[in-house]
């Protein structure tokens, strides 16, 4: 049982493919953010050291202290301390607004003074540098991706390309052609090798099949002239000869049962050729009137009731032979296992035929219902049992759906034409 959407095998590598570049965006994209900006805050750290450097170097070779607020500032302290590196806010003129600075605080002496140099650079800016470069890597990324994905696409296409053909191949093959399969080749081992063990597989199918096809021909018209040569000789004996009424009896017993040999015989036959069936033998069908006129040969040959409601006119396109004989297998299963007193009631709607019989209870193993030769029980009436398996082979030839249900103390069976 399917319990999950079927896809392509493309799809569900294109899908295997977005799933891990988006996982990888997401991944790298705050790994990458991380990394940029510790690299980013070194280099300002490195520009801040330079600065203080050169400032330092300036005041001692010409005995000048240039200040730029905020940028940098020099003012005398009175001892030597530890550098300190820090982010601090300060109110800048030129942008009107506080802004965040990282600031680095050296003390020197210079010329016999103790002195405090501090540098600044502002962090807004490097956090803008950062997430401008962030922008443009992702959107690069994303161009690739998108490029990779349609290459990656198109190139699995065509390395899967003779596959999807011989899978192709494969599903137009049919025994009934008589012929292998046609597959392509491929200059992939895998490809090459499984067309080789197909190719292989369905030429020993068709071989065997024809065997059990031709087998099972010659048998069944052994059988059939054998059973025919027997009714001959058995009516002749019956009508001409002198017998007892025991005798008789006898031999109106073996009759009935070369007559249901040879019925099983034609049986099976339609079941093992069923498939074999052409759609050029398909014609416009009138249901309603072909309903009629099997309700009046019934009749005939019945004394079960039979009801015919026909709520639609219902046209098929199909096979008249195998339609006659659904029915046909049908109806005969209905007034075979009625059981009670009411009729056989026979609904026509618009897209499907329902035929349902009186009934004592519901089947225990109703599964089994379309089985060959499946018998309700040990009483039940002896027979081909093979006229419900016989309907469900044509059902599926011709793509109909059956089903069967108990209700109201009445089997039901349903047809339902696609």
């Amino acid at each position: 049982m399917k319990n999950k959407r079927s896809i392509t095998l493309l799809q569900k590598t294109s899908k295997a493919f977005i799933l891990i570049s988006v996982l990888l965006i997401l991944f790298s994209t705050p790994v990458l953010y991380f990394f940029i900006s510790k690299l980013m805050e070194q280099e300002v750290e490195e520009e801040l050291y330079s600065r203080s450097y050169r400032l330092e170097h300036y005041a001692t070779e010409n005995g000048q202290l240039i200040e730029l607020p905020p940028v940098f500032e020099i003012v005398k302290t009175p001892r030597l301390r530890p550098e300190i590196l820090k982010d601090t806010l300060i109110y800048d003129p030129s942008q009107d607004e506080t802004e965040l600075f990282r600031e680095l605080s050296t003390f020197r002496t210079i010329n016999g003074e103790i002195y405090r140099i501090t540098v600044r650079s502002m962090v807004v800016e490097t956090q803008e540098i950062v997430v401008i470069t962030l922008v443009y890597f992702l959107i690069s990324l994303a161009l690739v991706f998108v490029i990779q994905f349609y290459f990656s696409r198109a190139w699995n296409r065509r390395i899967w390309k003779p596959f999807f053909r011989n899978l192709e191949a494969m599903q137009h093959f049919s025994l009934q052609a008589a012929r292998p399969v046609e597959l392509v080749d491929s200059n992939i081992v895998e490809f090459s090798e499984l067309k080789t063990e197909i190719e292989t597989l369905t030429s020993k199918v068709i071989y065997d099949y024809n065997n059990l096809k031709e087998f099972t021909e010659n048998i069944s018209h052994e059988l059939q002239t054998a059973l025919a040569i027997m009714q001959a000789k058995l009516e002749n004996f019956l009508n001409e000869s002198a017998i007892s009424d025991q005798q008789f009896e006898e031999l109106s017993n073996l009759q009935r049962h070369i007559r249901r040999l040879a019925n099983l015989n034609k049986k099976l036959v339609l079941l093992a050729t069923l498939d074999q069936r052409q759609k050029n033998d398909y014609q416009e069908i009138s249901l309603n009137d072909l309903l009629e006129e099997m309700v009046i040969n019934f009749r005939e040959i019945s004394p079960v009731e039979i009801e015919l409601e026909k709520k639609k006119n219902l046209t098929l396109f199909s096979d008249p032979e195998l339609i006659q004989s659904l029915i046909g297998n049908l109806l005969s299963n209905a007034i075979k296992h009625t059981e009670g007193d009411g009729p056989i009631r026979i609904t026509i709607d618009h897209d499907r035929l329902e035929i349902s019989n009186p009934g004592d209870a519901e089947l225990e193993d109703a599964e089994r219902i379309f089985r060959r030769f499946y018998r309700k029980n040990e009483r039940s009436k002896p027979g081909s049992e093979l006229g419900l398996a016989i309907v469900q082979k044509i059902c599926e030839v011709l793509q109909y759906n059956v089903a069967y249900h108990f209700a109201e103390n009445r089997h039901f069976f349903r047809i339902i034409f696609n």
